[in-house]
């Protein structure tokens, strides 16, 4: 067995199904070696959608997604992939091929130093020196990436390396690493600690972020709020944490979030942030979360926990194990008239939008989407007023809503899209994009054609990059730059090219029975939406 050989087995014994990837020379033994696999190969079309159709595949099926790229140009394509997934703790293995290990710091063709590269968007990465230590090495590179707070490994594997004869392949059964011991049980005394408080809070409120849906706690949280009485909101990443319509949710924080949501939130006397940094983008004043409240963080990385703001109370572990412990505290609280107030704000701050008739309303188009959607569908948000849009109108029911939130990585949709519908075949998929997004990873409707990867896409045309022209338009005064699409494609043509199906909507006057045609068929569909080039997120 040579050491490709030996990559491939260490796979096969995690039970992974799926590699995205792109050849190279210094790749090749492992692509070689995979053809006696089982494990599919997915052929990428530019290396970044690599990651991210991974990341899909991580956050659907609850395992670790897998790509493989070569060195060099490959390797430093597939950063902005990584740097994604790590922003938002997605369990990634990205293996990278390396040029021969004798010739490392040669500057010889298509060497880069990759695990320097990634330094700063990795959980741990890994230089093989020796083909025997490839067993041990994924071993702990699936544990790193899959416990704690999740996060992308790169192993980094030298051709010279790959081509190497392996001693004996023996998969480890276990892993021991003195210096990585995660943290999932909470601390009892603390979980006490929180019961006590909740006790005697009057207007308490839980904000629930990723981390919540990492842990595959939304059950528990649910159960918890819901025997308690509490009110829920989220971040943008912790979107699907409650369903939409829930009595006790009421909607996603920060600056472009719902206003009762802020108002909840600023309001309340304790705050249970769970899973969640306390970063700009969700809480853009931290001291507002402690002023006048008693403020508890949960999260499985102690290093999150006081980054950015003290808390009264903190709290190490897994968010699904920390509610199932506060499930069995007992302790009584009652909250009506802050609900009935909540209420009350729901329905009298909710955003009034004025849309233009001659175009769709992307909001009323979202909503009719999520209610036409099957109840456990997955919506994939691209990056720019789409995503602004999609958080605050599409309805999550029983589905998954996926993003890029921490990165904001435009061209995310559609590669996670692809990797969300390989996770699991049977539930419905669609991809959500602006035209400037959807032009960044629409080479991948070659992946879906030859895969046979059924995803269907809307893209929010409106001829700008429409959340750089909202910035412009406020900060600028309307001096628009470098932000007009003159010459994207004819999506109606470029639909042709790729044999897949083409829709188009002008206005809301027939968009259910678009969206029935959209929906109905099981194939790839592209349905492209006509956008007030001047409308607003907010």
């Amino acid at each position: 067995m040579i050491g490709a050989d030996a990559i491939v087995k260490c796979l096969e014994e995690e039970g992974v199904e799926y590699v995205f990837g792109y050849p190279g020379v210094a790749i090749c033994p492992f692509y070689n070696s995979i053809l006696d696999s089982k494990i599919r190969t997915i052929l990428i079309r530019t290396e970044q959608n690599a990651a991210h159709a991974a990341s899909g595949l991580a956050r659907v099926s609850g395992k670790v997604g897998v790509c493989a790229v070569t060195s060099g140009p490959g390797a430093t394509n597939v950063i902005t992939g990584i740097a994604t997934a790590f922003a938002d703790s997605i369990p990634l293995i990205c293996i990278t091929g390396q040029v021969n290990s004798t010739l490392l710091g040669s500057d010889v063709f298509q060497e880069a130093d990759i695990t320097g590269a990634v330094e700063s968007f990795v959980k741990y990465s890994y230089l093989v020196k020796n083909v025997n230590d490839i067993p041990r090495i994924f071993k702990e590179a699936f544990y790193i990436a899959s416990t704690g707070r999740k996060g992308p490994v790169l192993i980094d594997v030298p051709i010279d390396i790959q081509n190497a004869e392996m001693k004996k392949f023996t998969y480890p059964e276990t892993v021991s690493m003195r210096t990585y011991k995660p943290t999932v049980k909470g601390n009892m005394v603390q979980i006490k600690k929180v019961a006590a408080e909740l006790e005697k809070a009057k207007r308490p409120i839980i904000c629930a972020g990723g981390g919540v849906l990492l842990s595959e706690g939304e059950g528990e949280l649910r159960r918890f709020a819901e025997k308690h009485k509490i009110p829920v909101v989220s971040t943008m990443m912790g979107i699907g944490a409650m369903p939409t319509e829930h009595p006790l949710y009421f909607g996603m924080v920060g600056n472009n979030g719902k206003p009762y949501a802020n108002r909840a939130m600023n309001e309340s006397d304790l705050l249970i942030m769970v899973g969640a940094r306390v970063a700009d983008r969700a809480v853009n004043q931290p001291d507002l979360i402690t002023e006048n409240k008693v403020l508890i963080h949960i999260d499985v990385d102690p290093a999150e926990i006081g980054k950015n703001v003290g808390p009264a109370i903190p709290l190490v572990g897994d968010a699904k194990h920390i509610f199932e412990d506060l499930l069995e505290q007992d302790f009584s609280c009652e909250h009506q008239e802050w609900i009935s107030s909540l209420a009350g704000y729901r329905n009298t701050m909710e955003p009034k939008r004025k849309p233009n008739a001659a175009y769709v309303d992307p909001a009323g188009f979202i909503t009719m989407l999520s209610e036409k959607m099957q109840e456990d569908g997955i919506y994939v948000a691209d990056v720019g007023q789409n995503q602004i849009w999609s958080c605050g109108y599409h309805i999550v029911k029983k589905g998954k809503f996926l993003t890029s939130g921490g990165m904001g990585t435009m061209g995310y949709s559609i590669p996670a899209a692809m990797g969300a519908k390989l996770a699991d075949r049977k539930r419905q998929v669609v991809a959500v994009c602006g035209d400037g997004s959807f032009q960044m990873s629409m080479m991948e409707l070659a992946t879906m054609r030859q895969h046979n990867i059924p995803v269907k896409i809307v893209v929010l045309k409106n001829n700008y990059l429409g959340m750089v022209r909202e910035y412009q338009h406020y900060t600028y005064k309307d001096n628009y730059s470098v932000v007009d699409l003159s010459g994207s494609p004819d999506l109606e043509k470029l639909s042709a090219a790729y044999d897949m199906k083409f829709l188009r909507l002008e206005n809301m006057e027939h968009a259910e029975k678009v969206l029935d045609e959209f929906l109905k068929e099981e194939e790839s569909v592209l349905l492209e939406c006509m956008i007030d080039p001047m409308d607003l997120v907010r």
